[in-house]
């Protein structure tokens, strides 16, 4: 009767130990979630911010098509 007692024992500790662990990976899963949500809306916000970007510089005339690139020096060719 003790051996089984015993053994419920270790199965309930080993059981709450193993609450304990998936809750701790929970919470880092969530937190992680929450850091991979606010790193994608910046993500697209900067992709925004590069679209008007080029937006602008194709209307002004001055992008990057329409200009030699720094490297480019004619005078050795």
């Amino acid at each position: 009767m003790a051996d089984h007692e015993e053994r419920l024992t270790r199965l309930e500790e080993s059981m709450y130990f193993q609450e304990q662990r998936l809750e701790a990976l929970n919470e880092a899963l969530v937190q992680q979630q929450r850091q991979l949500d606010d790193m994608e809306r910046r993500l697209a916000e900067a992709c925004q911010l590069l679209r008007l970007l080029r937006e602008q510089m194709s209307e002004q005339g001055n992008g990057p098509a329409n200009e030699l690139p720094p490297h480019y020096m004619p005078e050795r060719y």
